[in-house]
């Protein structure tokens, strides 16, 4: 559980680059639709490199005939509208406003539970809810210099994304099962979930053309450090205690670092200031919230 756990943190820590890399693209003009698509197709030959050796791709695939409609379906779902609407989502506002927003899926993997066959862990849940209550207070001041319509804009695609992750990610995990290693299940959600991002690529180009150089580098980064080892890294950690739905939503609740990540990232590379008192009351409730879950799993 200890490792399941560092791997959820260390999952965490390159996930941040998303949302820094996503608002840096934005401020550059770069379409949303073309920072998401080009993650994936970047992604692609990334992961392609690694599951080559040991005839990786040829099981992948034999595994993705048994069931292909499912593959494609839980795929666009974990992958595709996952990661469409949390670019989408940070459009409308800073980093951090997408990195908070984002930890709904905190509670989201608790809520899904049911859908799996299990009961509500309800520890888990209020434990969860403390999490979040220390974001609220991390970003409180922050948000109150928005407006209501730019919030909403924010947070709706965001809520889309934050439910479909985990769904996704549990629906290939149950269809899996231990056939595959991590990395050839992310390589094949991956490949499945092409369809998806080649129509979204041919309406980013028919709305503003080509990406830019600019675009397309940081794009390039956000496929290997989110695409490649913050995805590996996390579906590694729920992968260890996919049996076992408590653990599950303590692992997928460590992505809470997510926000202190991308606020840290923030003040080092864009200069942003650092949290008010309430802000860091809120750290310190987020830590709690973390030492409790992981007391309670235990």
């Amino acid at each position: 559980m200890r490792k399941a756990l560092m791997l959820g943190a260390a999952a965490s820590f390159f996930f941040a680059f998303t949302f820094i890399l996503n608002r840096s693209m934005n401020l550059g003009g770069g379409d949303w639709m073309w920072s998401a698509c080009l993650r994936y197709l970047f992604t692609l030959p990334m992961l392609a490199a690694m599951v080559w050796p040991g005839r990786g791709i040829g099981r992948t695939m034999k595994e993705i005939g048994k069931a292909p409609g499912r593959w494609i379906l839980w795929s666009t779902v974990g992958f595709g509208l996952f990661y469409a609407p949390l670019t989408l989502g940070s459009v409308y506002g800073e980093s951090w406003l997408a990195a908070a927003c984002w930890q709904m899926t905190i509670v989201a993997g608790v809520l899904l539970t049911p859908l799996f066959g299990k009961k509500i862990p309800v520890k888990n849940l209020a434990l969860s809810m403390l999490i979040l209550l220390g974001i609220f207070l991390m970003q409180l001041p922050n948000l109150s210099r928005m407006d209501a319509a730019g919030s909403a804009e924010a947070l709706l695609p965001v809520l889309v994304a934050a439910f479909a992750y985990p769904l996704g990610n549990r629906k290939m995990m149950e269809l899996c099962g231990s056939r595959l290693t991590t990395i050839q299940r992310v390589f094949g959600m991956t490949l499945c979930s092409m369809p998806f991002w080649l129509l979204l690529s041919a309406a980013a180009w028919s709305r503003t053309g080509l990406p830019s150089a600019g675009q397309t580098i940081q794009s390039v980064c956000v496929a290997f450090f989110s695409g490649v080892a913050a995805t590996v890294l996390f579906f590694r950690a729920t992968d260890m205690v996919r049996h076992d739905q408590r653990k599950l939503a303590l692992i997928e609740a460590t992505q809470c670092g997510e926000v202190l990540f991308t606020l840290l990232g923030g003040i080092l590379l864009l200069g942003d200031s650092v949290p008010a008192p309430a802000g860091l009351a809120g750290i310190g409730l987020i830590v709690a919230g973390m030492v409790l879950n992981s007391l309670a799993a235990a």
